[in-house]
């Protein structure tokens, strides 16, 4: 099962891996990133099973264990670079030895695009990066335009295929799609939390949706309640997690789960299928860490989509209206 990479031409698998989880431990502006300790055998156990079972397409960034997200993948795929497609991330101010992430001043970014992409083709041990993506989420749009041309820069260098941008503003995206590589946006999207007017801009200009927090960072997969506790170095510990997803996803879940798990599907399956159903552009990315996750989710792909029955009722139980502009 694959899918177009946006207008590329390259043909990835339907879903991919995300790689934020076995990054490690890191800060973001001094609070937890990461998602705990990791086990490196482990993550490279994980991402030879996602492969061995159809998974092509590794989606990772600088500030992932301040690079080591990165080098994880290099190791794991040092033999098969060309079978592999790499996305990575750019844009904040990564101190490696000091495992921390901060912010750069909007008008940085640019001067240092170049250095942080020789950074992370360094980690990757690659001559290319197939994805390469703005990761600020919320960025100035007076500054946007020069991070593109850059990127067009990078291209025409050799250095990136292709590029995108991890944001949640149709506006934003709209800037980077006006680029000829601009081929892709990454954005929060999952059964509980729909981006209808991302997905019009992908419709627009033919890019690929890839979306991040595809299980509602692991609370659509059954294994968590309303009162799970998460360790103290967990990026999950964070308020903004209990408002941007703890609260949604747990208040409608029961909703929608015994359509999700129809057919066989486990929680996580059906929702995996209901982001293949909801539209051609979209590749969702769940993080992996290891290699009974990697099973689990790569088990989606043998069953598809959810019909566009099951589509339908899971729109009338959320209350979700579609029209021909906003659908």
């Amino acid at each position: 099962m694959q899918r177009e990479l946006g207008h590329s031409g390259i043909k990835v698998s339907a879903m991919g891996m995300g790689c934020w989880a076995i990054g490690g431990l890191w800060t973001f502006r001094g609070t937890p990133g990461g998602w705990g300790e990791v086990d490196d055998n482990e993550s490279i156990a994980a991402l030879h099973a996602a492969y061995e079972r159809g998974i092509n397409f590794y989606d990772t960034a600088a500030n992932y264990g301040t690079g080591h997200s990165e080098r994880i993948l290099a190791q794991a795929f040092s033999d098969r670079r060309e079978k592999v497609i790499y996305a990575t991330k750019f844009g904040w101010d990564v101190d490696v030895e000091g495992k921390t992430v901060v912010d750069y001043p909007p008008e940085d970014v640019v001067r240092h695009l170049q250095a942080d992409c020789e950074a992370s083709l360094q980690r990757l041990n690659t001559d290319y990066i197939d994805l390469y993506q703005f990761h600020v989420n919320q960025y100035p749009s007076e500054f946007a335009e020069g991070v593109r041309d850059k990127l067009e820069d990078l291209v025409t260098q050799g250095k990136i295929r292709y590029y995108g941008w991890s944001t949640d503003s149709p506006d934003s995206l709209r800037i980077f799609a006006e680029g000829e590589h601009c081929v892709s946006v990454q954005n929060n999207m999952n059964v509980i939390q729909d981006a209808p007017e991302i997905l019009a801009v992908c419709d627009e200009f033919n890019l690929a949706s890839i979306n991040r927090g595809p299980l509602g960072m692991g609370l659509l997969t059954g294994k968590y309640t309303r009162d799970s506790q998460w360790a103290s170095n967990d990026v999950r510990t964070g308020d903004w997690f209990t408002g941007s997803f703890l609260n949604q996803v747990m208040d409608n879940l029961p909703t929608i789960r015994d359509i999700l798990m129809s057919d066989g599907r486990t929680l996580a399956q059906g929702a995996l299928a209901w982001l293949w159903g909801r539209s051609d552009h979209t590749i969702p990315i769940p993080g992996i860490r290891t290699v009974k996750q990697a099973e689990e989710n790569a088990g989606a792909l043998a069953f598809g989509a959810l019909t566009p029955a099951q589509m339908h009722e899971i729109e009338i139980l959320m209350g979700r209206e579609r029209t021909p502009e906003n659908s």
